[in-house]
């Protein structure tokens, strides 16, 4: 048997150039995906790999791909990748689209992700329009995870939590996201396709193509819905499950297009060009009106400088104020700060506190549990939080004394009567000025001049930041008089 030369075959057909030449998920099967056979995911993956191919776009690809059978995503597209939380992949693409804005960004979610945990977060990005595309793999189930029932499973249709069949009066109805979310004004393109043969497999091509084409053009939100087969969860053949796709999920997913405005849409405004970088601190609201941007006092620290300060009080104290002072203080020094306010639901009254934290190195984490000061501005606070200070810190109270039953001999106490101070200086609202002077006195860690830009930052108001400049003062003067004090003591 002859052969003919090979230069008179050419090559129609070839893996897509997006894809990696190996996958690295498993040492022994980089050949192939994790996709079961006959899985609906590994041809969607072919479609949309194709359409990227086609429309030139590999290097400005960014596949968003959340939790479910499309976790591994990123071992198979050599484009940008990012992880998403389980539903947030909506939300996470309109932020990587808004940042990188040259970049197409692609949601690839199954049903139980998209409807399900995330469909909150698919409404608004459609009810947007953000210019995105979604891929809604929709096999009826929640697959990698044993086959539970999701918001898209058929009534009847049997599942580990519906072992009878999905009830209506049970289990309510199967949600029409594509028939949903085309009711918005926000959507340019919504089309459902199916698996069920070679002539839908045609059309869901030629529809994913289509979809990532009108982000290319900048036409704003886009979604396929994709009638995919699950031959494993549904216990079917491959050949079976196809034909059940067409079969039977048509009847309740019929296929078409739900949503088409690509016609009367103009495409997206560029966006505007990012701020020259000396333009930002105005933008913040952190530069000096009079004299332009405001520059960063150079401070003199220890390279492994960590300053972790927890201030407890009543809402009304001042004791989240307290915290932004410290901490827009350290900003403005140059510093890596970090603010996280915690309090309940009364507007005055009601437990308040605040860890802040100020650092030469980035911030892994901005709780303070084991604080190097705690500013207590009364006694259930100085109870609460009095024993999570690191041995050799320090405690500052306020209150004439210090309990007794709250003593500790490995950390540094300053007890006096601040909110007293504060009245002596104007008014005792400004205690929360007078220990935070205290507290500057102590740490020795910023400069006057960055607690000025601070204060003129956060209070507006003349009278209150005179005010605050002398119960700062007065608390400093405070902590001074308490060691001479104990200096004549010894």
């Amino acid at each position: 048997m002859s052969s003919a030369p090979e230069s008179e075959y050419a090559v129609v057909h070839t893996k897509a150039k997006v894809f990696y030449e190996s996958y690295a998920r498993k040492e022994e099967l980089q050949h192939q995906t994790h996709y079961c056979p006959g899985c609906g995911h590994g041809v969607v993956h072919k479609m949309l790999a194709r359409a990227i191919d086609d429309l030139g776009i590999q290097d400005r690809t960014i596949l968003i791909s959340p939790v479910g059978c499309s976790v591994f995503a990123y071992y198979y597209f050599d484009v940008g990748n990012v992880q998403a939380a389980h539903g947030r992949a909506p939300a996470v693409a309109t932020g990587v689209k808004r940042s990188h804005t040259q970049s197409i960004v692609i949601a690839y979610q199954g049903d139980g992700d998209l409807s399900a945990i995330g469909a909150a977060e698919i409404l608004h990005a459609a009810n947007r329009g953000e210019n995105i595309t979604v891929i809604f793999v929709n096999n009826a189930i929640y697959s990698m995870t044993g086959g539970q029932a999701a918001p898209t499973t058929l009534l009847g249709q049997k599942s580990t939590t519906t072992p009878n069949g999905r009830s209506a009066a049970n289990e309510g109805y199967p949600l029409r996201m594509s028939e949903l979310l085309a009711t918005l004004d926000g959507p340019v393109y919504i089309e459902r396709v199916g698996l069920g043969d070679n002539k839908q497999i045609a059309q869901a091509t030629r529809a994913i193509r289509r979809a990532v084409e009108n982000q290319v053009q900048g036409l704003g939100f886009s979604m396929i819905e994709v009638l995919a087969p699950c031959p494993t969860i549904w216990k079917m053949t491959p050949v079976e499950a196809q034909h059940w796709v067409r079969d039977v999920m048509e009847k309740t997913y019929p296929l078409g297009v739900c949503c088409d405005r690509t016609q009367e849409t103009r495409p997206h405004p560029l966006p505007e060009a990012l701020p020259a970088l000396e333009a930002i601190p105005q933008i913040l609201g952190i530069a000096d009106d009079n004299s332009g941007a405001e520059k960063l006092v150079a401070i003199e620290t220890t390279p492994d400088l960590d300053l972790r300060v927890r201030v407890a009080g009543f809402g009304g104290q001042g004791v989240l104020l307290l915290g932004e002072i410290l901490a827009e203080a350290g900003l403005d020094a140059g510093l890596e700060v970090s603010w996280l306010p915690s309090y309940g639901p009364e507007m005055r009254s009601g437990t308040s506190n605040c860890h802040v934290r100020l650092s030469n190195d980035p911030i892994d984490s901005p709780l303070v549990t084991v604080p190097d000061f705690l500013v207590a501005m009364n006694e259930p606070s100085l109870r609460k939080f009095d024993t999570s200070v690191r041995p050799g810190g320090w405690v500052i109270y306020n209150g004439d004394t210090f309990p007794e039953d709250c003593q500790r001999q490995d950390v540094n106490v300053l007890a006096l009567p601040f909110t007293q101070a504060a009245v002596e200086v104007g008014d005792l609202r400004a205690a929360n000025m007078v220990m935070l002077g205290a507290l500057l006195e102590i740490t020795k860690a910023l400069p006057q001049a960055s607690i000025d830009a601070a204060l003129r930052r956060l209070v507006k108001n003349a009278k209150w930041f005179e005010l605050d400049q002398r119960a700062l003062a007065r608390g400093r003067e405070l902590f001074c008089q308490s060691q001479k004090e104990v200096y004549l003591e010894v």
